[in-house]
């Protein structure tokens, strides 16, 4: 996703971004400033910050911490990685995330086995439901 598609979404739903910071190593340095909508965004490019992170900052001085997925990324790492991402008990770092994602046997592990995140979403809390496909079967 482009940086100023980014932002205007972000901030429908937190309210204006005021700053956005990203690695110089992974998207280039470019202006101080960058015009989104009818306002501006400060742009801070920071070769000591990890590619897989882009940080916003919002008016209210929230921090957001988004991951970036890498677009050699197969659909099943990015998948999984992003699932991780919005995870509330996750408390690993982007970049362990994308390497955890990444791993062989990683989105059959996510998905309790049965390859599909979504079939596992349980809608009371987002947390992901074990597959009892078996057991389901077994029952009838």
């Amino acid at each position: 996703m482009e940086v100023p598609a980014l932002v205007l979404a972000l901030a429908q739903r937190y309210g204006r971004i005021r700053h956005v910071m990203l690695s110089s190593a992974t998207w280039g340095s470019g202006d101080r400033r960058l015009a989104v909508g009818t306002g501006a965004v400060r742009m801070g490019w920071f070769a000591s910050q990890n590619g897989a992170l882009a940080i916003a900052i919002t008016d209210r001085d929230d921090q957001l911490d988004l991951l970036v997925v890498p677009p050699a990324a197969t659909a099943a790492a990015a998948e999984t990685a992003l699932a991780r991402a919005a995870d509330p008990a996750n408390t690993m770092r982007a970049p362990d995330i994308l390497a955890a994602a990444a791993a062989p046997g990683s989105a059959k592990r996510a998905t309790g086995g049965n390859g599909d995140r979504r079939a596992a979403w349980d809608n009371e809390g987002g947390s992901t439901a074990p597959d009892v496909s078996a057991d389901l079967a077994g029952a009838r």
